[in-house]
């Protein structure tokens, strides 16, 4: 079960979330989970609750301050009006938050999914405390300074998805390779919002167990 937790924007100002803690007792690494555009919602508490399972502090700052939908007019009519540097900002205090949290290890990594993985990939460009960076299904726009990049980065997309196209995905990877940074790509023989157990039009489940699989074995092996 996540709780509200506050936390200072990288600006200084006020910035808002839920977090769950993993079971044991011991120090954790920490994972920040951006939101898809309905909205910090009961799906995105589940995935904070399958992190804390595997083992981490789950964080998932609220973007939209408090807003969620079920309406995708509705969803794109609130990414559309997202104050990205605002966002961002917010998503780098929850990583300095995490990071110095007295149950902390320190490493803290970032996951995220639709409007989240595009928010991931520029999380990776702008925020240089990551230690892993799995954006799923998402392309930033503007393109951030792929050149910054300094975590490692995972990265899964679906092979029938009109917006985050494997295409672009590729072209990311190029473009990490080019300065010198790798990039690992999987693309999966499933729709857009494939992980969304809450949509059965879309979901895919031996995809998303896959890809989940993958996800944490990544963020083990780079958090600790």
């Amino acid at each position: 079960m996540s709780e509200k937790v506050s936390f200072p924007a990288k600006d200084g100002s006020s910035a808002t979330g839920e977090i769950v803690w993993p079971k044991q007792g011991d120090k954790s690494p920490a994972v920040v989970l951006i939101q898809e555009w309905w909205g910090v919602n009961d799906h995105i508490r589940s995935l904070l609750d399958r992190l804390a399972d595997a083992g981490f502090i789950a964080l998932a700052p609220d973007l939209y301050h408090g807003k969620t939908t079920k309406d995708a007019t509705e969803a794109n009519r609130l990414m559309v009006e997202l104050d990205k540097p605002r966002a961002l900002a917010e998503i780098a205090g929850a990583v300095r938050f995490l990071s110095a949290h007295e149950r902390s290890t320190g490493k803290v990594g970032v996951i995220g999914f639709c409007m989240g993985g595009a928010l991931s990939f520029a999380a990776a460009a702008t925020i240089p405390e990551l230690a892993a960076t799995v954006p799923f299904y998402g392309i930033p726009s503007p393109a951030p300074d792929y050149a910054r990049v300094k975590a490692p980065i995972l990265a899964h997309f679906a092979a029938r998805d009109g917006w985050a196209t494997p295409a672009a995905a590729e072209a990311i990877q190029k473009e990490l390779a080019a300065h010198g940074q790798s990039m690992e790509l999987h693309v999966y023989d499933a729709d857009h919002a494939f992980v969304n157990d809450t949509r059965p039009e879309v979901y895919a489940p031996e995809a998303a167990k896959l890809a989940w699989e993958r996800s944490i074995a990544f963020l083990k092996q780079h958090l600790g």
